[in-house]
């Protein structure tokens, strides 16, 4: 999906890994492919969900965006600049305008420094002048925290709390681009709505862009405008959010929507499941042609010769699939949040 003026544009996005393993007495090195030819847009003040299985490339994907990996190849251009081979003098003055929430807060934030002083962090790191002390209250209050917290340290807060702590930190330099990976998983569901609800707000408020990580499609669905769906370190399927929620054309969407809970147990007990068969494959060795073959219901002999392109196949949106069909189905409601 293409906006006509994106905050953010990644064209070909390629990221691989070297790994080294023992056979005997040799090291035998391999090559991860973590992703794979991934290109997308966020449009100003949109937000992209980004959805997949575990080890499917998301995060990995995220962190080349921001430039906290190197990619192998491709384009990344960040309000028309381009980050690929950026200096690192600009890459630290453009960092003001992209950040991070990371997924487990806990793990984020430093045990030894006060919240007030993890905040103001990133105004000492890039020398920012003024009362730090007033933007950090500024910022606690913005989250929905009160500016007597800062004398506090991350253990003496709930997750959810230090969840905000965390979208304070991130938002202290007024980016404008948030990547946010997985910012809920970690939390209790009767938090995460709370959460999501607050980053909806901040988007309001504040005009922010984001790229939103996660494998909960209910979440995805409730902040989203697009939602891109990722397998094996490929993109399967770019949509509108309700387009993709109500008629999904890949098989691998429409067995990830199958598998979300309804809250209605008549609707529960009625719907089709789409069971996958066999184990995500290797991204050492993943499958020729269509990643996804080893495990799709309705591949043919060429899928497993041919990788279908990402493009319009009629369903009014892009999709990697040889035989795409859309089918309704039972799509997660915000009531599940």
């Amino acid at each position: 999906m293409t906006e006509s003026n994106p905050v953010l544009e990644v064209t070909n996005l390629v990221k691989h890994f070297t790994v080294k393993s023992s056979k005997g007495l040799r090291s035998i090195k391999r090559t991860v492919h973590a992703v794979s030819d991934v290109s997308f847009s966020v449009g100003a003040g949109q937000t992209l969900g980004l959805v997949g299985e575990s080890g499917s490339g998301k995060t990995t994907v995220g962190r080349c965006v921001l430039r906290l990996i190197e990619p192998t190849s491709g384009s990344l251009k960040f309000k028309g600049q381009e980050l690929v081979g950026m200096s690192t003098g600009d890459l630290r003055r453009l960092r003001r305008s992209m950040q991070i929430v990371f997924q487990d807060p806990q793990a984020s934030l430093d045990p030894r420094l006060t919240v007030g002083n993890a905040i103001a962090e990133p105004l000492r790191i890039q020398k920012v002048e003024g009362n730090h002390d007033d933007r950090v209250a500024e910022l606690l209050r913005l989250v929905g925290l009160s500016p007597d917290h800062s004398r506090r340290f991350p253990h003496e807060f709930s997750g959810g709390q230090r969840q905000r702590v965390g979208i304070a930190r991130a938002l202290a330099l007024n980016p404008s681009f948030l990547v946010l990976d997985e910012p809920v998983s970690a939390l209790d569901v009767s938090i995460q709505a709370g959460v999501v609800n607050l980053l909806e707000d901040l988007q309001d408020q504040l005009g922010l862009s984001y790229l939103f990580i996660a494998h909960d499609l209910s979440v995805v669905r409730h902040i989203s405008d697009t939602v891109a769906v990722m397998y094996l370190g490929k993109l399967m399927e770019v949509a509108p959010a309700e387009e993709l929620y109500t008629n999904p054309a890949h098989p691998y969407t429409q067995a990830l929507l199958s598998a979300v809970p309804e809250p209605d147990p008549h609707t529960e007990r009625n719907r089709q499941r789409i069971l996958l068969e066999g184990d995500v494959p290797s991204p050492i060795n993943p499958p020729s042609g269509c990643r996804f073959r080893t495990r799709c219901p309705i591949a043919q002999d060429v899928c497993a010769i041919e990788e279908p392109d990402l493009k319009d196949r009629g369903q009014g949106h892009p999709v990697a699939c040889h035989f795409p069909q859309a089918v309704p189905v039972a799509a997660p409601t915000r009531a599940s949040l």
